[in-house]
């Protein structure tokens, strides 16, 4: 009986062309483990694509739309090109003396001052509420937020009597003051301070004597460039795209921006067809300054992710 194993101890042979001592077996399901990953990516990836057709589809129809004459406009395929499209920008500029370029200018007016103005109170504002602690800071932060909530259709009428009052309507003025102020800037801005200004630089500057404006001025506001330069851009985007407040305060359609006077040729074309083929062409090279601005500020963006991965 000693002579023969137990069968618990009993091993089996390797296979042939095996090592000795590997498990045997048939090999674990690699591929069918892969799939799960790659079929859960397929449907964001698929939400995003439908998202950046959705974009861009219209933005595509006005590139094609504007290279067609009038009788191409309404009688060809829709996004079949034309060859009307340096017709159709002498036309525009031959509209009214060039008034389109005249509304262009207005909107880099409005858009320009105003989200300068406008970011360099949110930059103030957002570094006193992330730096300065005193009394009633957070409750006037959340009425501050509490305006993002805002509709700007409920503010337009309000402002409209302020400006009346004041007697700035029908002027520059009436479109840039309610503009000055942005609850979403002031928002960013103290987020934006409280990340990327360390309350132990402040106090290295206070010691070595530096006022309060030095430190703002050297120190918090070059920390806190890449973040004033998203405001600035939201700021723009929404000034550039208002069309709300211009057509309530400004009566002189020399004053228009970009938004009302094409609507006020969209008007037009009901009973001049031949207007709509102006109309989109002014909303193509609307598009140019905001494409030429992300373009141009999409560097700061970069220093900030660089930025960001430096431990502090």
């Amino acid at each position: 009986m000693t002579g023969l194993a137990s069968p618990k101890l009993r091993k089996a042979a390797p296979a042939a062309g095996s090592t000795p001592g590997t498990p045997q077996g048939p090999p674990p399901a690699a591929g069918r483990k892969a799939d799960g990953p790659r079929r859960t990516a397929l449907l964001p990836t698929t939400a995003l694509v439908l998202g950046a057709l959705y974009c861009l589809l219209p933005v595509a129809w006005v590139l094609v739309a504007a290279t067609k004459a009038d009788d191409e406009l309404f009688s060809t395929f829709t996004f079949l090109p034309g060859s009307g499209l340096t017709d159709n920008i002498g036309e525009l500029t031959g509209y009214r003396d060039g008034i389109y370029w005249r509304w262009m200018a207005n909107s880099v007016l409005y858009a320009g001052l105003g989200g300068v103005l406008s970011t360099v109170v949110s930059a103030f504002a957002g570094y006193a509420l992330a730096v300065y602690r005193f009394r009633g800071r957070e409750a006037f932060f959340n009425i501050m937020l509490a305006g993002v909530l805002m509709p700007p259709v409920i503010l337009a009428i309000p402002q409209y009597l302020l400006m009346a009052e004041a007697d700035l309507t029908d002027t520059y003025a009436s479109v840039l003051l309610p503009l000055v102020l942005s609850p979403y800037g002031v928002y960013l801005g103290r987020i934006y301070a409280e990340a990327a200004v360390p309350m132990e630089l402040v106090e290295a500057g206070r010691v070595d004597g530096a006022g309060e404006w030095r430190i703002f001025l050297r120190i918090a506001v070059p920390m806190m460039s890449p973040g004033l330069v998203t405001i600035f851009l939201f700021q723009f985007v929404a000034i550039w795209n208002n069309f709300l407040l211009p057509f309530i305060m400004l009566g002189d359609d020399e004053k228009f921006p970009m938004t009302v006077g094409l609507f006020t040729l969209l008007k037009q074309g009901a009973s001049q067809p031949a207007l709509y083929t102006l109309v989109i062409t002014g909303a193509l090279l609307a598009i140019v300054p905001l494409i030429a601005l992300f373009l141009l500020i999409q560097r700061f963006w970069s220093l900030d992710l660089l930025s960001g991965a430096v431990k502090s």
